[in-house]
């Protein structure tokens, strides 16, 4: 039983040291992962309302006349924000990058 252990740990040298000779192939492998990053486009700022604006009282047809002034403006804020919405959307290009 003495010279069972011995043996095995002599055999076992052998093929540790040739494990160690091996020549080791290191290989390089470029990965394209979307980094996030905060976007700078700064927010329009909100016009004000017309029918924000009425006094208590107003007639139907001033607040009408309102109201369809308030939808021309509400589209175009709606554009200004789409804009700003589609700039943080963008990719950066490779000529952004570092």
């Amino acid at each position: 039983m003495k010279g069972v252990i011995p043996r095995a740990a002599l055999l076992m040298i052998p093929v540790l040291m040739a494990g160690c000779a091996a020549s080791s192939r290191v290989e390089t492998v470029r990965v394209r992962v979307a980094v996030p990053v905060a976007c700078s486009e700064p927010e329009p700022t909100r016009p004000s309302m017309p029918t924000e604006s009425l006094r208590q009282g107003a007639t139907v047809d001033d607040f009408t006349r309102a109201a369809l002034a308030e939808i021309e403006r509400r589209e175009g804020y709606e554009i200004l924000l789409r804009t700003a919405l589609d700039n943080c959307r963008k990719p950066i290009g490779a000529s952004d990058a570092p």
